[in-house]
């Protein structure tokens, strides 16, 4: 029997944890690298690595029955949506039930990653210097390095990232001002609800380029995302024509309460879930503006030749997709926030390294993550090949055919799963088909103690 290989994992969030996790129940040498001191990842809210992204009210926006992981169920006294301090507790109690705690290298930043010539990895560490490992988990979050619109002329207020955000004194004092909010994602919604607040004493405006449509948290008293699931069974674009034809009586139109119309038809752009978005705009709280034109001083003037004077600019304008311990040249996503991954996962020709929980997944991220970490064990443990370099290829065009050909073609669409058919692909035809590849050709990854 062949050795085991040992595996670094970069990071402590929810890709880091279930990948640590899955490893462990394949019996695989593991270690986890953390830069701050705490599990979590972006659900750490004032995380110290700074890549936390969580404001002071955040909730999540997926329910708990959809965002539990399929082998730990959130506890039944959870609220529907739970604040982040409750999916803070939900992680580590998730860590400590699986005894993850002691794999992982806490205050331990792993400052570049090399690959070897003859396979394997040389990464630096921050906290215990150079570290050689046979292969190489990267789950380091897409969602904690800003990424700022380009705005025509200069704005001489105030301007931060969402990402900076805590809470409406933190870390700018945002009563009485004048604020814009640009970006109608979930977190330019929580946010300008929260500033658009009467108490508050604000001016808030909303600048979307694209508009969106909303979607409600609830349908006849239920969750509305424990209600929905997408059918491996029927054409995809069948499916999203009758969502079409339902959305506007879940809904409405966004005009109907003040939103520019959107450039494109509902499931072409992520939605945008709120609840008090409509509220506010429909009580006059919250006012929603089209694309800017440019800006002038504090003055910014629209795309429908209105204008108006802002002491505050807050970007809600999404992320980039960065590996900071990579080489450029080795791996990075493009100017467009794209990166070609076999199932999300693999980069054609790298056989020893693997990248998890780099997808937007509708409407479920945790077990998305899970799905991927279970493959993740079986790659490690020699149990799963990936398809040669040629079909790799081919197979990244027609899955990026298949989940993101009709969305807007964004920076932010470039990751676009459906969980549900991601899930019963993998399940049902890639780790079978895998495991065949496996068993006729040998397992990916070489461990260093074999070669020996």
């Amino acid at each position: 029997m062949s050795p085991s290989p040992s595996v670094a994992v970069i990071g402590a969030g929810i890709s880091g944890l279930t990948s640590l996790k899955m490893l462990g129940d394949y019996g695989i040498d593991a270690v986890g690298f953390e830069a701050s001191d705490r599990i979590g990842g972006n659900w750490a809210f004032g995380n110290p690595n700074g890549s936390s992204s969580a404001y002071r009210s955040l909730h999540i926006d997926t329910s708990k029955h959809q965002l539990s992981f399929r082998d730990f169920p959130m506890p039944d006294e959870f609220p529907d949506f739970p604040h982040h301090t409750q999916i803070k507790q939900y992680l580590d109690a998730y860590a400590e039930a699986f005894e993850l705690l002691p794999a992982i290298e806490f205050g331990n930043r792993v400052l570049h990653a090399e690959r070897l010539p003859d396979g394997g990895w040389e990464l630096t560490t921050e906290r215990t210097g150079t570290r050689r490992f046979d292969a190489l988990v990267v789950g380091n979050g897409h969602h904690w390095d800003p990424r700022f619109a380009d705005l025509p002329g200069e704005f001489t207020g105030e301007m931060i990232h969402s990402h900076a955000y805590v809470d409406p004194w933190d870390p700018l004092h945002l009563m009485d001002r004048r604020i814009l909010v640009i970006g109608i994602g979930n977190s330019a919604a929580d946010i300008a609800v929260e500033l658009s607040s009467r108490v508050m004493r604000n001016e808030v405006v909303l600048s979307t380029r694209s508009s969106a449509w909303i979607v409600p948290k609830y349908l006849a008293g239920q969750p509305a995302d424990k209600l929905f699931a997408t059918s491996p069974w029927i054409p995809y674009a069948w499916q999203r024509k009758v969502i079409q034809k339902l959305q506007p009586m879940t809904a409405g139109r966004p005009e109907n309460y003040g939103l520019p119309t959107p450039n494109h038809r509902f499931f072409e752009a992520h939605p945008t879930q709120s609840v008090e978005l409509p509220l506010r705009l429909g009580s006059g709280d919250l006012t929603a503006k089209g694309d800017i034109a440019r800006v002038d001083g504090r003055t910014v003037h629209f795309a429908d030749g209105t204008s108006a004077d802002f002491d505050v600019v807050i970007q809600a304008t999404g992320y980039t997709t960065s590996f900071p311990f990579f080489d450029p040249e080795f791996l990075s996503a493009d100017a467009h926030n794209h990166i070609p991954l076999y199932k999300r996962m693999f980069s054609p020709g790298i056989d020893d390294l693997v990248l998890v929980g780099f997808a937007q997944s509708t409407p479920t991220l945790f077990p998305f993550v899970e799905a991927q970490a279970r493959l993740v064990a079986a790659w490690a443990a020699g149990l799963y090949r990936t398809p040669p370099v040629a079909e790799m290829e081919r197979v990244i065009v027609a899955d990026e055919k298949k989940y993101i050909g009709h969305m807007l073609d964004t920076p932010r669409h470039q990751q676009q799963v459906d969980y549900f058919l991601y899930e019963h692909d993998l399940r049902t035809r890639e780790i079978p088909a895998g495991r065949e590849r496996a068993r006729r050709l040998g397992g990916m990854i070489r461990s260093e103690k074999e070669v020996a």
